[in-house]
């Protein structure tokens, strides 16, 4: 691996990203039309929220799946600045209601990532084209358990797709990089309890990883503190409320951004440097105090 860039993870990268949104309203509104004006692209089984570098190129693709309960629209900011750095970002709704069975959600995702070869394509502007063959996985809170039971092809449900890399974020309820939250084990209140209690955390998920994997927790930071600075509605409102958080969610937003960058640029780019200096202690740019951080080789 390379480790010669300079750049900066933690701060926007050079891309500059849009954002999409494919809907039940936009679905037949396609920037590319197929070879013969008779045949409609494909619908995507969820509706999705898009970030993608408008400059000419090909991108490698990333998807991430939202926690409980959670829009993907809350992401956006999140979603904006891993792209910023060359990705293309898709976030599905798999669900605004659900009760704790994921099944629903694994076979969603599953089949949203088999669409993503024939569909996805004719949804991005003309001068973008995705990279498949570079594919990564990501979920926060359940989303992490639904795209490690999809990596791990649980309860029949799986998709041909190679997935190169798989990544938690204070995944909760399971089993490969993962980041967690210093404050996500603890309750905010008697009336709570916590978001991401102990058991069934990060630090479950990751004892269950085979090498290459990492594992970083921010100290003084919750688990919802990486969603947009203004989230709105109910649900919105009630994120500030559910977990432990932090003073602010900027700096958890862009410490997440940043280890998901290192990581997609080590991995799937061949570039290590961000990685290396995060691993080394040496990283003058991370916005967090890391709590803990492991590595499997």
């Amino acid at each position: 691996m390379s480790s010669s860039s300079s750049r900066n993870a933690f701060v926007d990268g050079k891309y500059k990203p849009d954002l999409l949104t494919v809907d039940l309203a936009s679905r037949c509104r396609c920037y590319k039309t197929t070879p013969s004006s008779s045949l409609t692209p494909p619908s995507p089984p969820k509706s999705l929220l898009v970030a993608t570098p408008v400059e000419e190129g090909e991108y490698p693709v990333v998807m991430l799946l939202h926690g409980y309960l959670l829009y993907n629209s809350f992401y956006s900011q999140l979603m904006l600045h891993v792209s910023s750095y060359g990705f293309i970002v898709i976030a599905p709704q798999l669900y605004n209601i659900a009760g704790p069975d994921t099944m629903d959600e694994i076979k969603s995702t599953a089949e949203i990532i088999d669409w993503l070869s024939v569909g996805l394509n004719h949804f991005l502007p003309p001068q973008v084209t995705p990279n498949l063959s570079k594919f990564a996985l990501t979920g926060h809170s359940r989303g992490g358990k639904t795209a490690f039971a999809v990596a791990l092809k649980k309860f029949g449900y799986s998709s041909e797709l190679k997935i190169s890399a798989i990544i938690g974020v204070d995944p909760v309820d399971g089993t490969g990089k993962v980041i967690g939250s210093g404050l996500g084990e603890l309750a905010r209140n008697p009336l709570f309890p916590p978001c991401a209690p102990t058991g069934v955390n990060h630090r479950e998920f990751f004892q269950e990883c085979q090498g290459p994997a990492w594992h970083f927790v921010a100290k003084d930071y919750g688990h919802l503190d990486m969603l947009d600075d203004d989230t709105k509605g109910l649900r919105g409102k009630s994120s500030y409320c559910l977990c432990k958080n932090g003073e602010e969610r900027k700096p958890m937003r862009r410490f997440i951004g940043g280890i998901v960058v290192s990581f997609l640029m080590a991995y799937l780019e061949d570039d290590d440097c961000e990685l290396v200096k995060i691993k080394d202690g040496c990283h003058e740019g991370v916005p967090v105090e890391i709590q803990e951080f492991e590595v499997k080789k």
